[in-house]
């Protein structure tokens, strides 16, 4: 088999990275680790999958036209690159579509076991002289499916008459905002919509779900059979900017719905000992501008992944373009909201459109939030660092003073953090900035000989049981005369805590941020001396897993909170900060004093204080294609 590398960079110059799955399961994009083909056995585990989101692919994209938005890089003259025109907002040239899964099939195939897709997979309505149509919406999502056959599709099951077993590995679509016409609005369904989708998704959706995805486009699937699933959730239904949807409170509320189906699922996996991986298009942002989901959901959303965070991996976004994270806090948890008797006022329906000044106040209320997280607290000595679980039971122990270390682990919920959860959004390959595609890393252990072939019987059984549960809930309703909300049941409490909050098989350890230097790629190929080996290439943008600035050991929760309490601090550690010469500054210190000698004027440079923390998160927000001095200027980094 011919070897891949996983990251190729500008103009064939190559790093070395490690994409099988070796014993230490080391890091991808380090320097030391060789390339490890596929291992023989293809039921072998390479602890990585690949997260893909808004590829928004546009046909009528033309080079050299302008990028103006009135334009869309379909009409007139200017800078439009061959590849795309980075930091605008045209959509993705259909060279840019074909060279990404080109640089997969080269590059990462072989080397992933699922995919999670978060939707927009077709252009923006943009262009009032070439509006979308029903038919080119459904055309361009078939169109990307057609590429993930040419690179993904098996060769060998010409009589196969399984569709969903026509791939080498398992592929998880999911609804954008824009896959739908008009943008923004899914109504209940079954819908022109869910109807349509269930045909050109028949490859993903495995045949006991389909129901599930007619009725409102909500489905999982079992990417490691017995092992782990991966919930495609219908994030329109909890959409602040669908108006064709009214929150998850009321019972006759497709929100509503697919909360219920999603607390029985993750029932049953937890009867089963599996463990789930949430993913959507539209995330759970809540900051003062921006709520993307109506607060019945944001609430019931959260309360889901605090009682079911013993079977939760973590959740996954796109949409907003910009990669970030965000923490969901569980004293923000309002349970008068939750059991619909309390209607929270309707927030104002969001935009759709994320600019760099929307995203930058966006990125500073998180901030803003962030610094109010706990301080995380020196042990003194003889204090234990973290306690040991399960003995470890503040409310136990006899009266006494207690330490810092205990009063901090107190306010995040324990030594695990289990006040709070994370989700993960990552950015586009849209190029509003650089397209980016993120491929992450989990812990296999006890895994590796876990069969890729489905065990429909089982699946098929976790159908029937469910169903069966809805049944029962439904005759239940029947007789009671007003509806009761049922509370999801909370983990035992001799259970260890879950994946998200201690390492173990299936915790997320990292993530490779790669990114398309668009910028060098299309000046490259404008040029007339261009070198014949010129290739378009993703390269690394950052690892979180030899990260010296983030320093995020693995991705489980006390690691995140962690690094959003440092990105949050104004005044940072010394470790965490540094300094700007920020140019000439006069500086008369005598001018105040009542002496009449006048002194000479003194001029030195001034000094800012940054968190770089913060700078490194916002840089990586936007890919880092924003300028630096307009990052220092607009986000404030001068802190003394």
């Amino acid at each position: 088999m011919i070897s891949r590398h996983l990251v190729q960079f500008w103009l064939g110059t190559t790093a070395s990275y490690c994409l099988a799955n070796p014993i230490l399961q080391k890091p991808l994009g380090s320097e030391s680790v060789s390339f490890v083909s596929t291992p023989a056995d293809a039921s072998e585990l390479h602890g990585r999958f690949l997260h893909i989101t808004d590829l928004h692919p546009d046909r009528f994209y033309s080079y050299g036209s302008s990028t103006d938005s009135d334009d869309a890089c379909h009409w007139g003259q200017g800078s439009a690159g061959l590849y795309g025109a980075e930091k605008t907002d045209c959509d993705s040239p259909m060279t840019l579509v074909n060279a990404t899964f080109q640089w997969i099939a080269e590059n990462l195939r072989d080397s992933i076991d699922f995919v999670v897709w978060t939707g927009d997979s077709a252009r923006h309505d943009n262009d009032e002289l070439i509006p979308r149509t029903e038919d080119e919406v459904i055309g361009l999502n078939k169109l990307l499916v057609t590429k993930f056959v040419e690179v993904f599709g098996k060769e060998d099951n010409i009589n196969d008459t399984d569709p969903t077993n026509d791939f080498t590995i398992p592929i998880v679509p999911n609804f954008g905002n824009n896959d739908i016409l008009p943008h923004n609005i899914f109504t209940r369904g079954p819908n022109r919509w869910t109807k349509d989708y269930i045909h050109v998704w028949r490859n993903f959706i495995p045949e006991e779900q389909r129901h599930s995805f007619e009725r409102g486009g909500w489905f999982f699937v079992e990417v490691i059979p017995n092992h782990l699933a991966v919930f495609s959730l219908n994030t329109l239904y909890f959409f602040n900017s669908n108006p064709a949807a009214d929150g998850c409170a009321k019972k006759s509320e497709p929100g509503y719905e697919q909360f219920e189906w999603l607390r029985i699922q993750l029932q049953f996996l937890r009867e089963r000992d599996m463990k789930a991986i949430l993913m959507g298009h539209v995330p759970p942002a809540r900051t003062d501008s921006k709520h993307s989901w109506d607060e019945t959901c944001w609430q019931k959303y959260t309360l889901w992944l605090q009682q079911y965070r013993d079977v939760i991996v973590g959740g996954l976004y796109g949409h907003m373009n910009i990669d970030h994270f965000m923490l969901q806090d569980t004293e923000q948890l309002d349970m008068t909201v939750i059991a619909g008797e309390v209607r929270p006022e309707k927030q104002l329906r969001e935009s759709s459109e994320y600019s760099i000044q929307s995203s930058a106040e966006y990125l500073t209320e998180l901030r803003d939030g962030w610094s109010k997280i706990p301080e995380k607290a020196k042990a003194l000595p003889g204090e234990d660092r973290e306690g040991t679980w399960p003995s470890f039971n503040l409310g136990n122990e006899k009266k006494r003073r207690k330490s810092s270390q205990e009063h901090f682990l107190e306010k995040i919920g324990g030594q695990w953090g289990e006040r709070y959860s994370a989700t993960l959004v990552g950015a586009s390959v849209v190029p509003n900035y650089y397209p980016t595609m993120r491929v992450f890393e989990y812990n296999t252990t006890g895994l590796r000989q876990a069969s890729r072939n489905i065990d429909t019987g089982g699946r098929r059984g976790i159908m029937a049981s469910a169903s069966l549960g809805e049944s029962q809930r439904h005759s239940e309703s029947k007789h009671s005369k007003k509806h009761r909300f049922v509370k999801p049941k909370p983990p035992s409490k001799s259970q260890p805590p879950g994946p998200a909050y201690s390492p173990q098989p299936l915790s997320l350890l990292g993530y490779t941020q790669l990114f398309a230097n668009l910028t060098k790629i299309n000046a490259a190929f404008a040029s007339p001396r261009t070198s014949p080996t010129a290739k378009f290439a993703y390269e690394l943008e950052y690892n979180t897993r030899n990260d010296s600035i983030y320093g995020l050991v693995d991705l489980t929760m006390r690691n995140y909170i962690d690094l959003a309490a440092r990105i949050g601090k104004y005044r940072p550690k010394e470790d965490d900060l540094t300094f700007d010469i920020m140019g000439d500054v006069e500086d008369d210190l005598h001018m105040l004093k009542k002496n009449k000698h006048k002194k000479k004027k003194k001029h030195h440079k001034k000094r800012k204080i940054i968190n770089q923390v913060w700078f490194t998160f916002v840089n990586r927000a936007f890919v880092g294609a924003k300028d630096e001095d307009s990052i220092r200027d607009q986000f404030g980094m001068a802190d003394n």
